[in-house]
């Protein structure tokens, strides 16, 4: 079983965090400021023995591979950032390809979305998103090709690198775009690609064309929240309408002229149990579906009190639920990964590294789960 955790590149300097978020700005920046919202509300999350680190010093990212070999994670999915030829956070990802040493298998997520201030509420653009035509996709393709490559990317058994794309609804020129990749990986000497995508929205779309993708990544907790809460939203926007409709035709003016917008509550706490029980009872909707796992999530260190928090969770019941998981994911789905939610994501409560509250528990958790189903990885070796 083939557990992959998606990791996050941003605790390091950059030059555009520091123009649009103030000086030595990293993830941590978020994570340190961050603030209990209630009672029993656990913030700031604090990494084990104060390890703020810098994922530009090897020596971290060789400590996070024996940490993720240790107890069992096969390989890292590296969240890579490209805006038509410009990059954003791309030297841990460069290091790493550099460094044989780090010898722990990885994928690449491109992360296509544009940047914007949407973590404090405002949707001015930081840098917007393009994609161009063969020109700029083969450019794209040439810096990806050393990754592709590499005796350490993660291929299926017919040889095929796995590349994913988090928001393929987004481009406009998807299938064009994803043939040209094609043609360029076996011009180059690989037998082509399988593309994944992770992004509900896409899900979501009747009548979609998802031919060229491969797999497609059940994204948690989002497809989780979805199944939980979809009902209840349409409940709640249509209210939310009829309320402005009497709004208007009472005073002539809608809910944002009188600086008083209604505001869907409710799903700011959700139950972590709850989640879990539908990641464990959800029917894939195809044979293309990987099913994907989160360790946990409270996004109030980003957006305060517009985040959403999972409340319940624990290392021993994500040990409990990830043993189910395991057994679905060889049974229902027919598949040997799963994609999980996260290796680092701090700023979202998505983490698996140690923290000083519950040390290396969810590591621990994933170790149990494994070998409990007698799944845990062997792993590639690697040419020097």
């Amino acid at each position: 079983m083939k557990i992959i955790a998606f990791y996050l590149p941003q605790f390091h300097n950059i030059p555009e965090n520091d123009e649009w978020w103030g000086d030595g700005f990293t993830e941590w920046t978020n994570v340190k400021k961050a603030k209990p919202l209630h009672e029993g509300h656990r913030q700031p999350r604090v990494p084990k023995n104060n390890n703020y680190y810098n994922l530009l010093d090897d020596n971290t990212k060789l400590w996070q591979v024996e940490l993720a070999k240790k107890y069992g994670i096969y390989g890292f999915c590296y969240y890579h950032y490209w805006f038509d030829g410009h990059m954003l956070l791309e030297k841990p990802m460069e290091q790493m390809l550099s460094n044989k040493q780090i010898d722990l298998p990885f994928c690449i997520c491109w992360a296509n979305e544009p940047w914007t201030k949407a973590w404090v509420g405002e949707k001015k653009t930081l840098i917007p998103q393009r994609y161009g035509e063969k020109k700029e996709w083969k450019e794209h393709f040439e810096y990806l090709l050393p990754f592709l490559k590499d005796d350490r990317y993660i291929k299926d058994d017919d040889g095929k690198p796995l590349f994913i794309i988090y928001r393929p609804e987004i481009i406009e020129v998807l299938n064009e775009m994803l043939d040209y990749w094609q043609e360029l990986a076996i011009m180059n000497g690989l037998p082509g690609l399988n593309f994944a995508y992770q992004q509900l929205n896409f899900d979501l779309i009747k009548d979609k064309d998802d031919s060229r993708f491969t797999y497609n990544i059940e994204f948690q907790p989002a497809y989780s929240f979805y199944d939980m809460t979809s009902k209840k939203f349409s409940f709640l926007r249509k209210l939310k309408r009829n309320i402005s409709c009497f709004v208007e035709k009472k005073t002539g003016k809608d809910l944002r002229q009188l600086g008083r917008g209604l505001k869907i509550t409710g799903f700011n706490n959700v139950s972590y149990d709850d989640a879990w029980n539908h990641i464990i009872n959800r029917n894939p909707s195809d044979d293309k579906c990987i099913p994907g796992a989160f360790v946990n999530w409270d996004n109030t260190p980003r957006h305060g009190d517009r985040g959403r928090v999972y409340v319940g969770g624990s290392p021993d019941k994500f040990e409990k639920y990830l043993s189910e998981l395991i057994k679905v994911t060889k049974t229902r789905y027919n598949k040997d990964m799963i994609f999980i939610n996260a290796w680092n994501e701090w700023a979202e409560g998505a983490y698996l590294e140690p923290d000083e509250d519950n040390g290396e528990g969810y590591l621990c958790a994933v170790k149990n789960a494994l070998y409990e189903n007698d799944e845990f990885p062997e792993y590639p070796e690697i040419k020097e």
